[in-house]
């Protein structure tokens, strides 16, 4: 997969002695990648081709041995684009900028440097107060990507990783309802003569959208659920087939799911966790060896008997149901998942170097500026500072008065 460039940056392909032979510029970033050490996290922030491409335009990449691993990018991949190889974390956290996926822990923040940059995901519930402290006692500027948006205001990399989220728990459901795993030995569209297998989807944004629309390419009956009138209008649109929609009308619900083969909880919150919308005893009236899968876990899940599951233990039974209850459903295809994240962060990180660091970027871009949630050590996310207790300051004011 290509990665977007503006026309002001150069690519070009140049042989690995070449490369050696360039020297960073003096206004170049200096971005640290560290192995990601949460468990099951198979992405990483950057490309081998995205690192080129930094290198390239005269900024220095350090990049933690085996940090591609998890995404089938090998060391060498890395080093023949001209990054530096390094085996010790603590070699990494000399960079200027960290770029990561998982939010840091304890140990990770105290490898790092005062006044470091930090790009990563980070959600509100999931930040613990003392890493929250300890990173504004080090007076880290951290970026949150789940808060950037596009120029249409949308949130790209958490639409990125929903794009990916909607489409792969459809391939995973037609691989539980087959006899290989246990399932009711369907194929998952049916062929001529047999009606086709029935889905309910819950909840018509992003991952729902993607869902749907792989579940009718394979052949599905689908029916769509969502509390909104609008998204349920947009899908329809989007789709272009006529599919079955309704609002979340309890009883038209529990109906289709007692009948259905498979359901994808796929609600969308602002909120600090996901709410309930299947209870036990509903879900324990669906027919035996259907599949329900939960891609809501890292914000609580949407049904009553939803359980943390693993990539290597990803399912369990209950009441004959097979449920699916991994986090994280992007690391299980981590490759795509990469390349999804790599054509965002890259861009952003030469945009970065065109305005000489985070600073210049802050000021000059306002999507970039609300994804601030410390500046300085300073907390500027309210979502945060509600949770804890805390005092947030006006990221917008500080800005202003830089100008």
């Amino acid at each position: 997969m290509g990665i977007s460039t503006q026309k002001d940056y150069k690519f070009t392909i140049q042989t690995q002695e070449s490369k050696q032979e360039s020297t960073v510029q003096q206004n170049g970033l200096k971005i640290g990648v560290p192995k990601e050490i949460m468990f099951q996290e198979n992405r990483v922030a950057l490309s081998p081709l995205s690192v080129g491409l930094l290198v390239q335009n005269g900024h220095q990449v350090i990049m933690q041995s085996g940090a591609g691993k998890g995404s089938n990018f090998s060391d060498h991949h890395y080093s023949e684009q001209g990054a530096q190889i390094v085996e010790e974390a603590t070699e990494v956290y000399t960079a200027d900028i960290l770029v990561k996926i998982a939010s840091p822990t304890l140990e990770e923040i105290r490898l790092m440097k005062p006044r470091q940059t930090l790009l990563s995901f980070q959600q509100p519930h999931l930040m613990g107060i003392q890493e929250l402290k300890l990173l504004m006692q080090k007076k880290i500027t951290a970026l949150s990507y789940e808060c950037l948006k596009d120029e249409a205001g949308n949130s790209m990399v958490v639409e990125a990783m929903g794009e990916i989220i909607g489409s792969t728990a459809v391939l995973i459901a037609a691989e539980y309802l087959s006899n290989v795993f246990g399932g009711k030995g369907l194929m998952f569209g049916g062929i001529t003569g047999i009606p086709p297998t029935e889905i309910v989807i819950i909840g018509a944004d992003t991952v729902g959208e993607f869902a749907t629309r792989t579940a009718i390419a394979l052949g599905a009956q689908v029916k769509l659920f969502d509390d909104s009138v609008y998204r349920l209008k947009r899908l329809q649109d989007l789709v272009g087939n006529r599919l079955y929609t309704s609002i979340m009308q309890p009883k038209l619900l529990n109906k289709a799911v007692k009948s259905c083969d498979v359901v994808i909880g796929a609600i969308s919150s602002t909120g600090s966790r996901t709410p309930c919308v299947l209870s036990e005893d509903v879900i324990s009236k669906m027919k035996p060896d259907s599949v329900l899968i939960d891609t809501c876990m890292d914000r609580g899940g949407c049904f009553e008997t939803s359980e943390i599951t693993t990539h290597q233990n990803p399912i369990f039974r209950k009441h004959e149901v097979i449920h699916y209850c991994v986090p994280n459903i992007p690391s299980r295809v981590a490759r795509t998942a990469t390349y999804s994240l790599t054509n965002i962060l890259t861009p952003l990180m030469l945009n970065m170097g065109e305005r000489g660091g985070i600073n210049g970027l802050i000021w000059s871009d306002q999507s970039t500026r609300a994804a601030i949630y410390l500046y300085n050590g300073a907390l500027t996310s309210k979502d945060m500072a509600e949770r804890f207790g805390l005092s947030a300051k006006d990221l917008n004011l500080i800005a202003l008065s830089k100008f």
